[in-house]
């Protein structure tokens, strides 16, 4: 089981990519692990034939327990030692695949299931922990009465639906959402406060008609607070007990709602970049969020997040500080809105609100006012962009 992140101590393994005797070579995608922050695929560190899969669909190892077994074509696959809890666990440590019964009748895997041993799928035993499905008490439709991914879905269903006078079971919590949840208990204690712009979109929405691709409002959003960054660097600093410590880079963070998470993948170097740069890597990283291929470095190592609702019509939020940074940007809609010109007339421009939410451990109010306003000089002008 591979180390995917600094904070990562266990692993699921999601999914399987290659089946047991096929041939890998080295950094082919070889399985996809659940770990804290996202599911990740893992590529073969070197050729061969995967001889064994120690740990199934759905299983849990611990860093550094062996999962598979590649080797040349006649080896042997590695026999197991049986624990006193009956578990079967390889030499080198670490949970094999239960061995599927063959050729069993509806009676036998009754009997079977009454024995601790469940004739299931690796993919129906994964989601019948995640939806807390008893699969003791089901009658499998698969090979032999194999329960499948299928028979446990429905059970969960039916666990789901409502019925009169019972409430239902809690849903649990993927690696991912309990890592998010103690995250956000930590960004809770921060004391903090928040400070907010709003911001006349109008020279942005030129700048984005003479471009071509053209970026959207976040990058250049990203873009500004990049700049801006380089002014302001206590903002691009994060608070210790021993004292602040400043980034060397200026790599901002842009949060992308993925599948029942919350990630936050890195855009690095962001003031190095053109906006055709950040276009693209905002792009790539969001759909990598989505999709579940994100690789650990491209969620470490942010000193200062983004967090844009304006595409769901949220005119203004205040967002969580993602600890341990010192400050985060939350971003409204670019709507039309009556404003006041120069000459005192009013006006419709394309208004957007910015709301800094900062760690007042390490940010003070003319910090925050003094670096939000020159985001807004940056975004109003644009010309620097």
């Amino acid at each position: 089981m591979p180390r995917l992140s600094d904070s990562m101590e266990e692993g699921t393994v999601a999914k399987w990519l290659v089946e047991e005797g096929a041939e890998v070579t080295r950094g082919q995608p070889l399985v996809e692990i659940d770990t804290d922050k996202a599911t990740m695929e893992y590529e073969a560190e070197s050729e061969g034939t995967l001889l064994q899969i120690l740990v199934a669909e759905g299983e849990t190892a611990a860093i550094g327990t062996p999962i598979a077994r590649i080797g040349a074509p006649g080896d042997a696959a590695e026999p197991t030692a049986q624990t006193p809890g009956g578990l079967s666990m390889p030499r080198g440590g670490g949970p094999t695949k239960e061995p599927t019964p063959k050729g069993l009748s509806l009676r036998e895997t009754s009997a079977a299931k009454s024995a601790g041993r469940v004739n299931a799928s690796p993919i129906a035993k994964r989601i019948a922990r995640e939806r807390g499905v008893d699969l003791g008490s089901l009658e499998g439709t698969g090979p032999n009465g194999m329960i499948t991914k299928e028979d446990v879905e429905r059970a969960a269903a039916s666990l789901a639906a409502p019925t009169e006078g019972r409430s239902t079971g809690p849903t649990p919590l993927t690696r991912v959402q309990q890592a998010i949840a103690r995250h956000m208990v930590e960004a809770a204690a921060v004391p903090t406060f928040s400070v907010e712009v709003e911001i006349d979109m109008t020279a942005c929405g030129e700048l984005r008609g003479s471009l071509d691709p053209q970026p959207s409002y976040n990058d250049l959003v990203v873009k500004a607070c990049a700049l801006a960054l380089r002014d302001h660097p206590r903002v691009n600093a994060s608070y210790g007990e021993d004292g602040f410590r400043h980034a060397a880079e200026i790599n901002v963070g842009i949060a992308v709602a993925a599948e029942d998470a919350l990630l936050v993948p890195v855009i690095r170097q962001a003031d190095r970049k053109s906006l055709a740069e950040i276009r693209a890597a905002s792009r790539e990283l969001a759909e990598k969020a989505r999709s579940g291929k994100l690789t650990p470095a491209e969620l470490d190592g942010g000193t200062f997040t983004i967090s844009n609702l304006g595409m769901h019509g949220m005119r203004r939020f205040e967002a969580l500080l993602n600890t341990p940074q010192a400050a985060i940007l939350a971003v409204g809609a670019v709507e039309s809105r009556p404003a006041v010109g120069p000459d005192g007339g009013i006006l419709v421009r394309p208004l957007m609100s910015a709301t800094l939410v900062c760690d007042h451990r390490i940010l003070y109010g003319a910090d925050a006012a003094s670096f939000l306003a020159r985001v807004r000089e940056l975004l109003e002008e644009a010309s620097a962009l």
